[in-house]
């Protein structure tokens, strides 16, 4: 079985006029990423590999997720800004079945959304998206659409 697990990086702080690759997590980002990856540790999925673009707002968010699952993270300059193309043949290439892509927009939501045939329409910061194909075999499964799908959102609590 594939599992693919889809992470768009917690919130950054767009207030500390750093360069967008340089930018950090903001309170809320630091707040979701521990939350997100405590939600995703209690379903039982564990990636075998964490693949995370070189930008500090994913790099941080990969390094929780890692520290919550017990896998370190690689990084992928490539992954940076890439298109949703880009995400799932870094995924195919990754050499294993279970892997987390840490990611942007828009090529998170373009990804998660032709994955799940439309039935996400949306990924919002530190949303987690995971895909299950009933094969090993990545030339099939970036060929068929897959087995079945599910996406968690971070939920401001002060939201009301």
């Amino acid at each position: 079985m594939i599992t693919l697990i889809l992470v768009r990086h917690a919130k950054s702080d767009w207030a500390t006029g750093q360069d967008d690759h340089e930018r950090p997590l903001n309170d809320r980002g630091r707040r979701d990423a521990p939350t997100m990856a405590r939600r995703l540790a209690a379903t039982g999925v564990r990636p075998v590999r964490i693949l995370s673009s070189t930008a500090v707002r994913a790099r941080t968010t990969a390094q929780v997720f890692a520290e919550a699952l017990g896998v370190t993270v690689e990084t992928d300059e490539g992954l940076y800004g890439a298109a949703g193309s880009r995400l799932l043949d870094a995924a195919a290439a990754s050499g294993v079945t279970d892997v987390m892509v840490v990611a942007h927009d828009p090529g998170m939501t373009v990804l998660a959304e032709r994955l799940s045939d439309g039935g996400i329409g949306a990924m919002p910061t530190c949303a987690v998206a995971t895909f299950f194909w009933d094969t090993d075999d990545w030339d099939v499964a970036t060929a068929v659409p897959p087995a079945r799908w599910s996406i968690d959102i971070p939920r401001d609590v002060s939201a009301g």
